[in-house]
């Protein structure tokens, strides 16, 4: 059993991510399992290594190992750019020039990825890509291609849940593997990828994510990775109800630790019982 807690460094962490970390920790411990760390640093024009630092030192501080050396993704583009080369030869990406107002402008619906992509540009071929250009999977040709049943199990659940065309092209749409002007890899491919990678059997992960995971067992089926079993833990919010975000400034856990907060405290914030 391997698990991961995978934080992008693009901000502080903050008492939702505490959550999620010690969850990670001890679904691995109740499982007798492996918990490892990734650092999900594609985002070229956000992350900041002082924030990766603060990463290390927040989880040394609540009291969690993990195995080394980290995988760290940004040292690994050359893999990201080998997968995306296999699905081009299997005819199931294509570029994509469109900004976010375009898109927004096309009529796009809000789903679980953003807006809902309508297709602008989903005739185009990869031999016709542009400087610039983004790449999408073709979601309707990625299911067609797919050789094993599309279903996943979740703990908690105990079901199988069956993957269905509407179900991706009207929650999420063709999603995009490399961004727009930075060729970074996307959250999605990488992901993905990695998980294969590092043997992940057990994905343990908010809620918040909860309806991007028949996107990523689709991506799993057409390159031939096998399916962790999914774990999707409850969310940490404010007062208000709302769910604590790097976006909106949440608190980082080191400002709580510099004021003087014990890992207790932190629990007790968070009603965590171990």
């Amino acid at each position: 059993m391997i698990t991961r807690f995978a934080p992008s460094p693009t901000g502080p962490l903050h008492l939702g991510h505490a959550y999620s970390a010690l969850t990670v920790w001890k679904v691995a411990r109740d499982l007798g399992g492996t918990a490892l760390l990734r650092i999900e640093d594609t985002d070229s024009t956000r992350v900041r290594p002082a924030h990766e630092t603060a990463i290390y030192e927040d989880l040394a501080w609540l009291g969690l190992s993990w195995p080394m050396p980290v995988r760290r993704q940004s040292e690994h583009g050359g893999d990201y750019d080998t997968v995306l080369d296999r699905l081009a030869e299997a005819g199931l990406i294509y570029p994509c020039g469109c900004t976010r107002r375009q898109i927004s402008d096309a009529g796009a619906v809000p789903g679980a990825d953003g807006l809902v992509y309508p297709g602008t540009c989903r005739h185009r071929d990869m031999a016709d890509a542009k400087p610039g250009d983004g790449v999408r999977l073709n979601v309707r040709k990625a299911l067609a291609a797919c050789t094993q049943p599309m279903q996943y199990s979740e703990t908690g659940t105990s079901y199988a849940i069956p993957i269905t065309d509407d179900l991706l092209i009207n929650t999420i749409g063709d999603p995009i593997l490399r961004r727009k002007d930075t060729c970074d890899p996307a959250y999605h491919l990488a992901c993905v990828h990695d998980d294969a990678l590092q043997n992940i059997t057990h994905v343990v992960r908010g809620m918040d994510l909860r309806d991007l995971t028949p996107l990523h067992v689709l991506l799993q089926n057409v390159l031939g990775y096998p399916t962790p079993i999914y774990y999707h833990h409850s969310l940490i919010t404010d007062a208000g109800g709302k769910r604590l975000a790097k976006i909106d400034h949440s608190k980082a856990l080191a400002k709580y630790r510099a004021e003087g907060a014990t890992v207790q405290d932190i629990k007790d914030m968070i009603g965590w019982r171990d």
